[in-house]
């Protein structure tokens, strides 16, 4: 079956490894539950329900026209309207949405919640953009892509390179396109008009919860641990800021140009300016920090000695031989912060290593499912509290968790949150597809 995948999806690495990833652990289930492979239920959930690609023309500050591609994969909706972000970046391609439409599936699924999986995005790179552009690209964008969304339909979040700015932007041109002020078509928006508190800080701070359930399963906690942390972004600070919170001591933070070792630990609010405020680069932050912090150009993070790692910047950032050097160096437990980060040869280090190891699907569901939070709050017209907020998504994450090892202890695999992951998603998304009829 992977074989005929990789021959109708040419050309789309990315989307290849998330399905194999996903493939190769559910032969126990097909082994038990044949009317799953007699409903053809696989090849169904592989394939994406609908592909939508457009072009997006738009205007620069000087006059110039630029064409820029558009993309959205709804993928399943088996339950409930497709669910998933837009990324605008320069890498952002067929493949690449299609591998983050397929892992939102069961992400969205392992979250108990009635959301569907899809994902979308552009080769646009906002990135040195003036504002008026910026606005220009998403109008543009969203005057495709609004005859595709809705509440009930689809409704996509940010991502990389979409923050509340072009949240902003997209939905003002669906308003205005549409005549409906219809909160629940897009999250992430801004608190003062539909937003939820505590989305910005859910992803970060889900990984950081579904870590700590992993070392409680071991007896043990994250208090006093050394923490290595990748990225610098919206995921990387509130994992930070949620580690030290449980009393973590974390060691690092990076960006494209290189890492910083902070032996006194990452200061929290000298980041927050720099990445948040300033938009700055991570050499920044060790120049203005002092002594205690050493900028490495280039390099490997994960060379930094720690007790537990979490990669929280982009995909396949985290290979084998990085694996093997964290392992050397005695990490107790890895959690994926971003979307698919360790490659398989990562994996398969851990996992041989004994090493408590949580998928993105798992351990980064909390953005995803305080969306659903946002959408619940739209939908009955009401505003939560931080603390009410942070108490659901603590209680989606340990369920999640719980959900992981039953699942793995059930089919044999304790303690593989990979393969529990896996089929707790893949079993709820397949028992609905199998009800709905063929479709």
């Amino acid at each position: 079956m992977y074989a005929e995948l990789v021959r109708r999806n040419p050309g789309e690495p990315e989307f290849h490894q998330a399905a194999l990833e996903v493939l190769e652990t559910l032969d126990p289930v097909l082994a038990v539950r044949r009317e799953l492979a007699d409903a053809r239920i696989l090849e169904r959930v592989v394939e994406p329900e609908r592909q939508i690609m457009f072009r997006v023309p738009w205007l620069d500050d000087k006059g110039k026209i630029h064409v820029n591609r558009g993309f959205r994969v709804e993928f399943n909706s088996a339950l409930g309207p497709y669910k998933g972000g837009l990324r605008f970046h320069s890498s952002v391609n067929l493949g690449i949405v299609k591998f983050l439409g397929f892992e939102q599936i069961f992400k969205n699924a392992l979250t108990g919640l009635n959301i569907g999986g899809g994902k979308g995005g552009s080769d646009f790179d906002p990135h040195g953009r003036s504002d008026a552009e910026v606005m220009r690209f998403c109008q543009s964008f969203m005057t495709e892509l609004h005859r595709h969304l809705g509440e009930h339909t689809d409704v996509p979040a940010g991502d990389i390179g979409v923050g509340a700015r072009e949240i902003g932007y997209l939905f003002g041109q669906y308003r205005r396109i549409t005549n409906r002020w219809e909160a629940g078509v897009l999250t992430g928006k801004g608190l003062e008009w539909g937003g939820s508190l505590v989305r910005t800080e859910a992803t970060g701070y889900g990984n950081v919860l579904f870590t700590a359930e992993m070392l409680k399963e071991r007896g043990e906690d994250l208090d006093g641990r050394q923490v290595v942390v990748s990225g610098s972004g919206n995921v990387a600070i509130y994992t930070i800021e949620k580690a030290q919170a449980l009393g973590a001591n974390v060691l690092t933070c990076s960006d494209s140009g290189g890492y910083v070792v902070d032996e006194k630990g990452i200061d929290l609010d000298l980041l927050k300016q720099i990445k948040e405020v300033e938009r700055g680069r991570i050499s920044d932050y060790a120049e203005r920090r002092g002594s205690s912090a050493t900028y490495v150009p280039g390099g490997s993070v994960w060379d930094v000695p720690a007790d537990v790692a979490l990669p929280s910047a982009t995909q396949n950032e985290l290979d084998e031989e990085a694996a093997r050097v964290l392992v050397g160096n005695g990490v107790k437990a890895v959690s994926e912060g971003a979307n698919m980060p360790t490659t398989p040869g990562a994996v398969a280090v851990f996992r041989e290593a004994g090493v408590a190891f949580g998928p993105g699907k798992a351990a980064n569901a909390g953005g995803v499912a305080t969306s659903a939070l946002e959408m619940r709050q739209n939908s009955a017209r009401e505003s939560w509290t931080f603390e009410r907020t942070e108490g659901e998504l603590a209680a989606i994450m340990r369920n999640i968790h719980r959900t992981c090892f039953e699942t793995a202890e059930r089919y044999g695999r304790p303690g593989d949150y990979v393969v529990g992951a896996n089929i707790a998603g893949f079993e709820r998304v397949a028992d609905a597809m199998l009800v709905q009829g063929l479709i």
